[in-house]
């Protein structure tokens, strides 16, 4: 069970951003939390949703914000139009994931120390990127995630996190050619890392009714669970 979510602001660059928070019903300590990162729309009930579900197995599950405080797209031309400029400049979006991760660790429900962050579509991007930065966190996942190198901030001498990638080997967001070359960088940069391929699978495979093939999107029900299965695994890992 979990409690009734809540909203918290927080500001980077005068930019207000808020963020959805959701706890455990029992909690009376501080929890290990969980932020989630959302995909190129900016937040919505998905990853709100999602924060409902890792609230249910124990954690502090929030959900982030990267666009500004009710800045959302409603179709693929705006979503573009929001996503593009934090991947043209990666050390604007990391500082604006710093702010989150900062903001996050002063609620009175979380365990500063014990911090995950997953992330979906350029969500996942951003979980990486956090972990790419240096930020303080136990562990990283990326699910169906955009895997765009760090470009001219180039890569840290060791990423700290763990890092799991959930991923559909057919997503031509992200071809198993550039899987391989994440794979190459986190070996490079001495991370803890997993990557886990669904085969016969596209992108966007947690979100139910994700359906356009065309594209290259299709909800897999067998890969949202077998990802979820993971995910759980992991963070009991991280968190035991």
């Amino acid at each position: 069970m979990a409690r009734p979510p809540r909203l918290f602001d927080y500001q980077h660059d005068g930019l207000t951003m808020d963020a959805h928070l959701v706890s455990p019903s029992d909690t009376r300590t501080p929890r290990p939390a969980v932020l989630i990162a959302h995909a190129w729309g900016g937040r919505s009930e998905f990853e709100e949703e999602r924060a409902q579900a890792i609230a249910e197995l124990g954690y502090v599950g929030i959900a982030i914000d990267v666009y500004g405080k009710g800045t959302r797209g409603s179709n693929a031309d705006e979503n573009a139009a929001l996503m593009q400029p934090l991947l043209d400049n990666r050390q604007r979006l990391q500082a604006r994931l710093h702010a989150a991760l900062a903001a996050a660790r002063n609620e009175e429900e979380v365990d500063e120390g014990r911090i995950a962050a997953i992330g979906y579509c350029f969500g996942g991007l951003c979980v990486l990127d956090l972990a790419r930065s240096g930020a303080d966190l136990a562990g990283v996942v990326s699910l169906h995630g955009l895997f765009h190198p760090p470009g001219q901030l180039g890569l840290p001498p060791k990423i700290t996190a763990k890092i799991l990638v959930l991923h559909g080997y057919d997503d031509p967001m992200a071809p198993p050619e550039v899987m391989v070359g994440l794979a190459g960088e986190l070996t490079q940069a001495k991370a803890d890392w997993q990557i886990h391929a669904y085969g016969h699978t596209l992108h966007s495979f947690s979100k139910p009714g994700a359906n356009d093939p065309t594209a290259g999107i299709a909800y897999s029900a067998d890969a949202e669970r077998r990802s979820w299965d993971s995910l759980q695994s992991f963070l009991g890992e991280l968190f035991p």
